[in-house]
């Protein structure tokens, strides 16, 4: 008996061994391979609030927005958690899975205190412009201190997966591309650009074959045309009616009602700009991601490739027209058949079943303020510019200084640390004689200073762990504070339309769905955070997480 368990025992360790060894040299390393799906797309699609999911649900059709809902994974209560929620921010939170505290993009622009001069979140002089001769391209990631998923995926496959971004907007293709990114592209349509996609002399010398075919061809221009509902407007019961006061007028139209002849007035209009400004740029992006597809051949090797998609243009219509409008319907409804557009691409150019998809918001919006206030909920402006002079002025008068408040970009006010130490000024006591008279604004809510070493005081609260984590100790202001709800700044363009940089619901609930290969079927209201999608990806695909990532990977989106 002795000697059938000794023979027993030394043949389970044989087996054991080989085993082990297989799984290292050659195991495992296949079921890796075989496991990762081909191709990695996270779409973003700008102010998207949650809602609109729900909405305009009964008008969607089967394969885009409902598609992903049916065979994928719904995050229902999906927050940002951070402020100021806005454009740059929200992408570069998504794809490093970390807050603007940690990634440093604290805003689309925001006050640098080296330079002393206002700064965008990807300009960067030091790069040119490919594809155009102009300044549309001097763009980079630098000031994004942190990684994405996308960098570390090129880091773990040797470089040898590829990672294309794309957006109209530069910032929506730069930031989620991250550091390594073979290329990001971006379309030159501000200051009457030529409408070519461009990129930077940070990727590349010379665009590809296939973007210089695509600028070439007829595309872009083929949109020059007339705007109109997709269906009956009767049908858009979900919005509210088209003839109102809450809308921007484009020039050359009397009212900001359907149809709206682009061809017509394009030239009244920025010319290229009109078509971001429509769903029209959202049809364009989805037909330049197909040309990367194809001409990048993504998704068709065993490296993952990554593709980021950014549709900007639902940001510039919900800017233009607010969250209850038929223009922003129809939009949704348009981009609906774009997704249903790529996601057959996709299956039959890398292959059903062999790519997953994630797509969710940079941030929401909010209704009107003056459309609120028509329906008797509390809304308004608040005059920043006015503020602004009145604080320096308070201050002038405390401390014989003038100008002592240099900007007040995101909530927050920026001081001349230069001129308080030349004067020998206490810092501290200028803060809180500052943030005194803040509080006594009537639409102003909170006020919050900095430490000496600017680092966020007292961030105890909800509200106060969201402006904790959206604060940059070197790049953050030093007095920070918050409206009540639904108040926007006064400024033209918002007394028509939306904007969004609040902590409130309406602009941090967002959609976040993930289908495709690796991801189960279901939903959950269980909270979770923006910055969970990159661990969660870097989880499936069994890469290191974003160097700065916060966030946790939702175990229950993936098929285990």
């Amino acid at each position: 008996m002795k000697k059938v368990l000794l023979v027993l025992s030394l043949f389970i360790i044989s087996v054991s061994g080989k085993s082990q060894n297989e799984t290292v040299v050659y195991t495992q390393n296949s079921s890796i391979s075989q496991k990762n799906p081909k191709l990695i797309v996270g779409i973003v699609v700008d102010q998207m609030r949650y809602d609109y999911l729900t909405r305009f649900y009964s008008k969607y059709g089967e394969g885009g927005f409902k598609r992903m809902m049916r065979e994928g994974f719904n995050c229902k209560n999906n927050h940002f958690n951070y402020m100021p929620t806005k454009t740059g921010p929200g992408h570069a939170s998504i794809f490093t899975g970390t807050t603007p505290k940690y990634h440093g993009i604290i805003g689309n622009r925001w006050f640098d205190k080296n330079l002393n001069a206002d700064v965008s979140c990807v300009d960067d002089a030091s790069y040119q412009t490919v594809g155009a001769d102009n300044e549309s391209g001097q763009m980079s990631p630098q000031r994004m201190v942190a990684t994405t998923f996308a960098d570390e995926n090129r880091l773990f496959t040797q470089m040898r997966g590829k990672t294309i971004g794309i957006s109209i907007k530069d910032r929506g293709a730069v930031l989620p591309a991250g550091h390594t990114a073979n290329a990001a592209f971006w379309l030159d349509y501000e200051n009457n650009g030529t409408g070519n996609w461009v990129t930077s002399t940070f990727y590349m010398k010379e665009l590809p074959k296939w973007v210089k075919e695509f600028n070439a061809s007829s595309i872009t221009e083929s949109y020059f045309k007339e705007w109109n509902t997709l269906y009956p407007i009767e049908s858009y019961t979900e919005s509210g009616i088209d003839l109102n006061s809450f809308e921007r007028i484009l020039n050359g139209k009397e009212s900001a009602t359907f149809p709206y002849d682009l061809e017509g007035i394009k030239s009244l209009n920025g010319n290229f700009k009109i078509i971001a400004e429509s769903p029209y740029g959202n049809n364009l992006t989805t037909d330049f991601a197909l040309a990367a597809i194809d001409g990048e051949k993504l998704g068709q090797d065993e490296n993952t490739d990554i593709l980021t998609i950014s549709y900007s243009s639902t940001d510039k219509i919900g800017h233009d027209y607010g969250v209850n409008a038929k223009e922003t319907q129809d939009t949704y409804l348009r981009l609906d058949l774009d997704l249903e557009r790529l996601f057959k691409a996709l299956d039959e150019k890398v292959g059903l079943g062999q790519y997953t998809v994630f797509l969710t918001s940079d941030h929401g919006a909010q209704d009107v303020p003056a459309y609120l206030t028509s329906e008797k909920i509390p809304a308004g402006l608040f005059d920043e510019s006015a503020m602004f002079d009145d604080i320096n002025e308070l201050l002038e008068k405390n401390y014989g200084v003038e100008n002592l408040v240099l900007s007040r970009a995101n909530n927050q006010l920026f001081f001349d640390h230069a001129l308080i130490e030349k004067k020998s000024l206490d810092l501290q006591s200028i803060k809180i004689t500052a943030a005194n008279a803040l509080l006594k604004y009537d639409l102003i809510d909170k006020v919050f200073i900095t430490s000496e070493i600017n680092i966020l005081e007292n961030s105890y609260g909800y509200v106060e762990n969201m402006l904790a984590n959206g604060h940059n100790q070197k790049r953050s202001g030093e007095v920070l504070f918050i409206y009540k709800p639904a108040i926007f700044k006064d400024t033209h363009w918002n007394r028509t339309g939306t904007d969004h940089h609040s902590g409130f619901n309406y602009d941090t609930h967002v959609p976040l769905l993930f289908f495709g290969k690796g991801i189960v079927q279901g939903s959950t209201f269980r909270r979770t955070d923006i910055v969970d999608i990159a661990p969660t990806i870097s989880a499936l695909l069994g890469i290191s997480f974003p160097n700065g990532s916060i966030g946790m990977p939702l175990e229950f989106v993936l098929d285990k």
